[in-house]
């Protein structure tokens, strides 16, 4: 799910729409909650995007634009998500980065379609009303609705102790992917339906909520253990491609988060210090035009 370095108080650790085939640039179409983050400032507004919300800064892109053929699949847009209904500042399903990290991750995307697989992300750029979404849901010890997929062995009550949850996410701070490798061709994810029964994301692939993704061993936000990138459990095919994620996105200066194989911040950060909380939407670009 999250891991983020945030306040004090708070332990590090451990985190719909579908788009289209990787050669379209269709409208974009996933958890994360921490995101390896220090503490810093908030970004004071750059104006306004549809006259409700701050705006991104000049350096903010969206991924679609520079990298046409990676895939995405925004959960926090969806209620596929461990909260289970679309969280606040998602506005579009889209995927929205500083530009250096865009042009890294198409550096990426070039060399992994050359041996027949795409890029997927799940979340990208996160708002900190996203964040502090995350962290009234995780006070609420009553709503566990998506317990039995995305956290069936942690107490809802540990999630900040663990690390799972925290106050500031690196995400905010526009730098850091949640990410995935598919293998190509890829047919798009069936949607989730509210309500269907839920699978362990531990459990094998086959069993799991089916996503057009490789084998990693556990779905995307999985607060377990087993998402811990070099868990001696993960062996064999799933630890192959683990690996073949964090050596193709570390060539382009990505460092991935230990507890969280999905999870991966690009460096030197264009804005270390500061989290903003523009939402996800075109318009929060709407002056780079």
């Amino acid at each position: 799910m999250r891991r983020i370095r945030t306040a004090p108080r708070i332990p590090l650790l451990a985190a719909a729409a579908l788009l289209a085939l990787a050669v379209a640039p269709a409208p974009a179409a996933a958890h994360s909650a921490p995101g390896h983050s220090a503490p810093g400032h908030s970004a004071p507004a750059h104006g306004h995007g549809h006259g409700d919300g701050p705006e991104a800064p000049r350096e903010f892109v969206a991924l679609r634009e520079v990298a046409p053929t990676i895939r995405q699949e925004i959960r926090y847009h969806t209620p596929h998500n461990f909260v289970g209904e679309p969280i606040d500042g998602y506005r579009e399903p889209m995927c929205l980065v500083t530009k250096d990290t865009a042009q890294a991750l198409a550096k990426a995307q070039r060399s992994l379609l050359k041996r027949g697989y795409t890029l997927k992300v799940y979340d990208c750029y996160r708002p900190q009303r996203a964040v502090d979404h995350f962290v009234r849901w995780a006070q609420d010890l009553d709503d566990e609705k998506m317990k039995a997929e995305f956290y069936p062995r942690v107490e809802k009550n540990r999630l900040f102790e663990d690390g799972y949850i925290a106050e500031k996410s690196g995400h905010s701070r526009g730098s850091t992917v949640d990410l995935t490798l598919a293998e190509l061709p890829a047919a798009p994810t069936r949607p989730y339906v509210p309500g269907e029964p839920l699978t362990p994301c531990y459990a094998p692939k086959g069993e799991r909520f089916p996503d057009n993704s490789v084998d990693t061993g556990t779905g995307f936000d999985c607060f377990d253990t087993l998402a811990h990138t070099d868990d001696p459990r993960v062996t064999g095919e799933q630890r192959a491609n683990r690996h073949l994620l964090k050596t193709t996105l570390e060539r382009q200066g990505f460092t991935n988060l230990p507890e969280e194989w999905w999870h991966f911040t690009h460096e030197p950060e264009t804005f270390p210090d500061t989290y903003f909380d523009f939402p996800v939407e075109r318009g929060s670009l709407s002056s780079h035009h």
